[in-house]
Protein backbone atom coordinates (compact mmCIF):
# COMPACT_ATOMS: atom_id res chain seq x y z
CA UNK A 1 0.00 0.00 0.00
CA UNK A 2 1.32 3.43 -0.86
CA UNK A 3 0.90 5.85 2.01
CA UNK A 4 2.25 8.92 3.79
CA UNK A 5 2.96 8.29 7.47
CA UNK A 6 3.75 10.72 10.27
CA UNK A 7 4.94 8.81 13.30
CA UNK A 8 6.51 9.27 16.72
CA UNK A 9 3.61 11.50 17.77
CA UNK A 10 2.51 11.96 21.37
CA UNK A 11 -0.81 10.45 22.45
CA UNK A 12 -2.33 13.89 23.03
CA UNK A 13 -1.29 15.01 19.53
CA UNK A 14 -2.90 11.96 17.92
CA UNK A 15 -6.05 12.71 19.95
CA UNK A 16 -6.04 16.33 18.71
CA UNK A 17 -5.78 15.16 15.12
CA UNK A 18 -8.63 12.68 15.60
CA UNK A 19 -10.85 15.34 17.19
CA UNK A 20 -10.13 17.75 14.35
CA UNK A 21 -10.96 15.14 11.70
CA UNK A 22 -14.17 14.22 13.53
CA UNK A 23 -15.22 17.90 13.69
CA UNK A 24 -14.76 18.07 9.93
CA UNK A 25 -17.22 15.17 9.61
CA UNK A 26 -14.65 12.76 8.17
CA UNK A 27 -15.18 9.96 10.73
CA UNK A 28 -15.99 6.50 9.50
CA UNK A 29 -17.72 3.54 11.10
CA UNK A 30 -14.37 2.05 12.21
CA UNK A 31 -12.64 3.74 15.15
CA UNK A 32 -9.48 5.47 14.01
CA UNK A 33 -10.47 5.57 10.32
CA UNK A 34 -11.35 8.80 8.56
CA UNK A 35 -12.44 9.57 5.01
CA UNK A 36 -10.67 12.59 3.52
CA UNK A 37 -12.81 13.93 0.68
CA UNK A 38 -11.14 14.68 -2.63
CA UNK A 39 -11.94 17.94 -4.45
CA UNK A 40 -13.35 17.25 -7.92
CA UNK A 41 -10.58 19.20 -9.64
CA UNK A 42 -7.98 16.77 -8.21
CA UNK A 43 -9.70 13.60 -9.42
CA UNK A 44 -8.30 11.67 -12.36
CA UNK A 45 -10.19 11.63 -15.68
CA UNK A 46 -11.82 8.23 -15.06
CA UNK A 47 -12.86 9.21 -11.54
CA UNK A 48 -14.48 12.39 -12.86
CA UNK A 49 -16.21 10.27 -15.50
CA UNK A 50 -17.51 7.86 -12.80
CA UNK A 51 -18.36 10.59 -10.32
CA UNK A 52 -22.14 10.12 -10.48
CA UNK A 53 -22.11 6.33 -10.39
CA UNK A 54 -19.19 5.70 -8.03
CA UNK A 55 -18.55 8.96 -6.14
CA UNK A 56 -17.94 10.57 -3.80
CA UNK A 57 -14.27 9.65 -3.67
CA UNK A 58 -11.95 9.84 -0.67
CA UNK A 59 -8.55 8.92 0.68
CA UNK A 60 -8.49 6.81 3.85
CA UNK A 61 -6.65 8.29 6.82
CA UNK A 62 -5.94 6.08 9.80
CA UNK A 63 -4.67 7.09 13.21
CA UNK A 64 -2.89 4.75 15.61
CA UNK A 65 -1.21 4.98 19.00
CA UNK A 66 1.54 7.34 17.86
CA UNK A 67 1.08 7.73 14.11
CA UNK A 68 -1.15 9.01 11.33
CA UNK A 69 -1.21 7.32 7.91
CA UNK A 70 -2.80 8.72 4.75
CA UNK A 71 -3.29 6.04 2.11
CA UNK A 72 -3.00 7.00 -1.55
CA UNK A 73 -5.57 4.58 -2.94
CA UNK A 74 -8.52 6.68 -4.09
CA UNK A 75 -11.61 4.87 -2.88
CA UNK A 76 -15.30 5.23 -3.57
CA UNK A 77 -18.14 5.45 -1.07
CA UNK A 78 -20.47 3.63 -3.47
CA UNK A 79 -18.52 0.69 -4.85
CA UNK A 80 -15.54 -1.43 -3.84
CA UNK A 81 -14.33 -2.61 -7.23
CA UNK A 82 -14.21 -0.46 -10.29
CA UNK A 83 -11.47 0.75 -12.61
CA UNK A 84 -11.87 4.23 -11.07
CA UNK A 85 -10.61 2.94 -7.71
CA UNK A 86 -6.92 3.62 -8.33
CA UNK A 87 -3.85 5.21 -6.83
CA UNK A 88 -3.78 8.98 -6.57
CA UNK A 89 -2.11 10.95 -9.31
CA UNK A 90 0.96 13.03 -8.40
CA UNK A 91 -1.01 16.28 -8.09
CA UNK A 92 -3.51 14.72 -5.69
CA UNK A 93 -0.75 13.08 -3.62
CA UNK A 94 1.10 16.36 -3.27
CA UNK A 95 -2.06 18.28 -2.35
CA UNK A 96 -3.13 15.72 0.26
CA UNK A 97 0.34 15.51 1.83
CA UNK A 98 0.42 19.30 2.09
CA UNK A 99 -3.11 19.26 3.52
CA UNK A 100 -2.18 16.79 6.25
CA UNK A 101 1.03 18.69 7.03
CA UNK A 102 -0.93 21.96 7.27
CA UNK A 103 -3.56 20.36 9.52
CA UNK A 104 -0.83 19.11 11.86
CA UNK A 105 0.84 22.53 11.84
CA UNK A 106 -2.48 24.30 12.53
CA UNK A 107 -2.87 22.15 15.66
CA UNK A 108 0.59 23.26 16.90
CA UNK A 109 1.96 19.73 16.74
CA UNK A 110 5.73 19.55 16.40
CA UNK A 111 6.97 16.95 13.93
Amino acid sequence: MRAYTVDELYDEDVAKIGECLARKGWSGPVTGMYYVPIPDDLLGPEQREHSESCGPFFLPLEIGDNWVRLEFLVRSRQILRCSCVAYANSRLREDMINGLDNLIKSLDIAV
